[in-house]
C-alpha cells in the first residue's frame, strides 16, 4: 500500500528562493516561495523543496570532506545541449568527471547534480 504517490525531496541550501529558482528554470517546473522554503512542482505532480538553513556548509565534490548528502539525476536528451542551458542558470562544471553517458554540474549552492543521456 503506497502511501504517497509523489514524495518530495528536501535540499538544504543557504538561500532557498535562489536554488529554487534555479531548479525550477531548469526543469521547467512551477515555483512557490515562502519564507525560507521554496517548493518546485511539475505538473504530474512531482515536487523539490528547498529549505534555508543557516551555517550551510556545500558539499565538496568529489571529496568526501564535505559529502554530497544527496544529488538529482536529470535524464537529458543531448549532454552538451544541457550543458549550455545549465550553466547559463548558473550552474559550474568542475573539473572531475567520471563517466562518459553523464556529467556532474554544482548548482549554485554547491550540490552536485548529473544531466544524463536517456
Amino acid at each position: 500500500m503506497a502511501i504517497a504517490r509523489f514524495p518530495s525531496l528536501v535540499i538544504d541550501c543557504p538561500d532557498a528562493a535562489a536554488l529554487g529558482a534555479f531548479y525550477g528554470a531548469m526543469l521547467d517546473w512551477k515555483v512557490e516561495t515562502r519564507e525560507d522554503w521554496v517548493e518546485i512542482r511539475a505538473d504530474y505532480g512531482q515536487c523539490i523543496c528547498f529549505q534555508q538553513v543557516e551555517d550551510y556548509v556545500a558539499p565538496r565534490w568529489p571529496s568526501q570532506e564535505a559529502p554530497q548528502q544527496m544529488h538529482l539525476d536529470v535524464v537529458v536528451a543531448d549532454l552538451d545541449e544541457a550543458e549550455a542551458a545549465v550553466i547559463a542558470l548558473g550552474a559550474t562544471k568542475p573539473d572531475h568527471q567520471p563517466g562518459t553517458t553523464f556529467r556532474v554540474f554544482l548548482d549554485p549552492a554547491g550540490h552536485p547534480f548529473c544531466v544524463c543521456l536517456s
